[in-house]
């Protein structure tokens, strides 16, 4: 079993940045795929941004494309989310996921284990 636990996020201005980073722990081994979704209030949870095993490949919604950047510690077992020019609509609960085995990489119910989540609030 894998364990995530998400931490950063909080309160910025329209245009701030924020990074966000998940740490794994239990059967890191098994985890071949790391993504991070969000869910603002009232909506479905939203593919944001996928890194594979080594790192060497990575995806981005396209509403976050050339803002957001996902990048791995191995070392660490962590996963970072840094978000740059921070929008209001970016407003969200965002949750790291971890997968054994992912297809489309965007299909929450893809993915194996979940973090508990963290909010982040831009403000315009």
């Amino acid at each position: 079993q894998v364990q995530l636990v998400e931490s950063g996020g909080g309160l910025v201005q329209d245009g701030g940045s924020l990074s966000v980073s998940c740490t794994a722990s239990g059967r890191t081994f098994s985890i071949n795929h790391m993504a991070w979704f969000r869910q603002a209030p009232g909506k479905a949870r939203e593919f944001v941004a996928y890194i594979n095993r080594n790192g060497a490949v990575t995806s981005y919604a396209d509403s976050v494309k050339g803002r957001f950047t996902i990048y791995r510690d191995g070392a660490k077992n962590t996963v970072y989310l840094q978000m740059n020019s921070l929008k209001p609509e970016d407003t969200a609960v965002y949750f790291c996921a971890s997968g054994v085995r992912v297809l489309t990489l965007t299909k929450p119910s893809e993915y194996d284990s979940w973090g508990q989540g963290t909010q982040v609030t831009v403000s315009s």
